[in-house]
């Protein structure tokens, strides 16, 4: 899977009701034949900002969730990988570069949306010019950044 697929791969699933956070860690995980659903469930309260309370956006949290488990350890034996905080960091960086016109990296900063009123998710989820463009363009250019820095991981080997 290339990172543009991966890309168009997190918009699919974001379209389909995925949280941001389960879309652009599944495109991930597809991308490096990972199967850990459990990953994925794990991420759904990171949808809206941490347990929809705004704080840091999705798509972040779901990218890094990919790094992890690549890099960093099941338990106190193994090993954790240095690359895990050089590559989280490079997206973080990236992600800041994409998040750039929306005043931070926070949810409440990208989809400006109270999850916790009704209306106001009703509002993003069906007006069509709802800041949910926004949403599911960083969906996608978020799993392609993650996408170019795994390839460039796989280069390494």
């Amino acid at each position: 899977m290339t990172p543009e697929e991966m890309r168009e791969r997190a918009i699919e699933l974001f379209k389909q009701r995925f949280h941001c956070s389960q879309a652009v860690a599944a495109a991930g995980q597809e991308m490096m034949g990972i199967d850990a659903p459990a990953v994925i469930r794990a991420m759904g309260a990171f949808g809206g900002g941490i347990a929809s309370q705004g704080s840091v956006c999705g798509c972040l949290t779901g990218g890094i969730a990919v790094l992890s488990q690549l890099f960093s350890r099941a338990n106190t034996e193994e090993k954790e990988s240095p690359e895990m905080w050089r590559s989280s960091y490079k997206l973080v960086k990236r992600f800041k570069e994409l998040t750039n016109g929306c005043g931070g990296i926070d949810c409440r900063d990208i989809a400006k949306v109270n999850w916790r009123d009704k209306d106001a998710v009703k509002s993003f989820y069906g007006d069509p010019n709802s800041r949910r463009q926004i949403c599911i363009k960083l969906v996608g250019d978020t799993a392609q950044a993650l996408g170019e820095l795994l390839e460039a991981e796989k280069s390494k080997d």
